[in-house]
């Protein structure tokens, strides 16, 4: 299909954030009430606004810079992970209270947990690098945060979108360490170093322990 193609974007498509994010809206709403520290609807609604709001917000050419959507887009972020986090600390504290009838919905629980975090990482990833999607193509090289095979290959007029850093918060969120593509700042390693340990929590804590139970 010809959306899948590495073609080349006038701009970063929105639509790609906003499908994703209703894939997570989902998620979330999946979770048992159990394991979410806020009413069920809070978090989704707050998700979905900000999602509806970003149609508005972010200008429609090449190259922008807009204060309002950068706002919009970090607070998104440190809410699903605020809440992500504290869901992840209510399976842990289940996976040692539980009984085997419970297990198949801690390890549900664990998976929505696991692809929220690399959703909000792909996010933070693709606000982060290079001054953000409005300003991404417009900047030089020394402001990248990731560095990609396109990149260091020459092609000059390639630039990332969101799906590209969804594959790289995906790869480091399973291998927990980069794949091919490399990050560049501090702040990259830092947020990577912080998405492996999440993932590797889930992984070997939650996933061993539900598995036992069962």
């Amino acid at each position: 299909m010809q959306m899948f193609r590495d073609k080349h974007h006038e701009v970063d498509p929105l639509w790609h954030v906003q499908l994703v994010l209703l894939g997570t809206i989902i998620l979330q709403l999946a979770l048992p009430d159990s394991l979410t520290l806020l009413p069920r609807y809070v978090l989704p609604a707050l998700e979905l606004v900000c999602m509806v709001a970003l149609q508005f917000v972010t200008p429609k050419k090449a190259v922008f810079e807009s204060s309002l959507r950068r706002v919009v887009i970090l607070a998104l972020i440190v809410a699903v992970l605020l809440a992500n986090v504290s869901s992840l600390e209510l399976v842990l504290t289940a996976l040692f209270s539980t009984g085997k009838n419970d297990a198949p919905h801690l390890l549900l629980a664990a998976v929505d947990i696991y692809i929220t975090n690399l959703v909000m990482f792909a996010l933070f990833f693709w606000e982060m690098d290079n001054g953000g999607p409005g300003l991404r193509r417009g900047n030089g090289d020394e402001t990248r945060d990731f560095l990609f095979p396109q990149q260091s290959a020459g092609h000059r007029k390639w630039f990332p979108t969101f799906f590209d850093y969804l594959y790289v918060s995906s790869t480091n969120a399973t291998a927990f360490s980069p794949t091919d593509t490399l990050p560049l700042s501090r702040r990259a390693k830092f947020l990577m170093s912080i998405e492996a340990l999440v993932s590797l929590l889930i992984v070997v804590l939650v996933t061993a322990r539900a598995v036992n139970v069962l």
